[in-house]
């Protein structure tokens, strides 16, 4: 078991218990081996990502998920400040909820790619069509991850995405509909499916690295 692995064992079982002091020093020590980045892009990330996947087996509850990002988000924003170089050079990232006002989800992954060194712009829920294309070209939005709860919001994604197929834009969705038929997102037209927080911070992850 390498130092990452030990390290995070120990901040999964900190934030489960929310223990925010714990967590916050077993960071901040990870950091004198590496680079802020590095232990957000990682350690954490990778913790939360387990977090994640215990809740998909049901041995924590969603407010655990949803505070551990929390925590963590706090933290990240410590070391690594919005201001921050490595921030600025990555790709404008925006996340949303298409038609829906049901925010938890969103504000789940909003956290957990924060927390992870991503700085990316809440523009919030019950977003029409028009709204989001107006949003993208008005901010330069090259990364957009967008969440619905009910199947119609999510059948007429397909609409969005070819309003936006000039743009250079790379569409990420997720929510209740994709989870229920994992074939949707391709009828939209998306170019990603996440089916929670990890997979999501994974795939901006690799947007963002080939992106450098």
């Amino acid at each position: 078991m390498n130092l990452v692995e030990v390290s995070s064992k120990y901040l999964e079982r900190a934030l489960i218990e929310l223990n925010e002091e714990e967590a916050e020093n077993i960071i901040v020590e990870a950091t004198k081996t590496s680079s802020p980045i590095e232990t957000a892009g990682v350690l954490i990330s990778e913790t939360l990502s387990k977090i994640g996947n215990s809740w998909e087996i049901g041995e924590v509850s969603l407010s655990q998920v949803y505070m551990s990002s929390l925590i963590c988000e706090k933290i990240i924003d410590k070391i690594l400040p919005p201001q921050s170089p490595v921030r600025k050079h990555q790709p404008k990232t925006a996340i949303g909820v298409f038609e829906d006002f049901h925010l938890l989800g969103k504000r789940i992954v909003y956290a957990t790619l924060r927390a992870s060194g991503i700085e990316l712009l809440d523009i919030g829920g019950g977003l029409t069509t028009d709204q989001i294309v107006k949003i993208v070209h008005q901010e330069k939005i090259k990364i957009l991850l967008l969440s619905v709860l009910m199947l119609p919001s999510a059948i007429r994604i397909k609409d969005l995405v070819h309003k936006l197929k000039e743009v250079d834009v790379k569409i990420i969705v997720g929510g209740a509909p994709f989870r229920f038929d994992e074939k949707l997102w391709l009828e939209t037209g998306a170019h990603y499916y996440g089916k929670d927080s990890s997979e999501a911070l994974q795939i901006v992850t690799q947007l963002m690295d080939k992106a450098v």
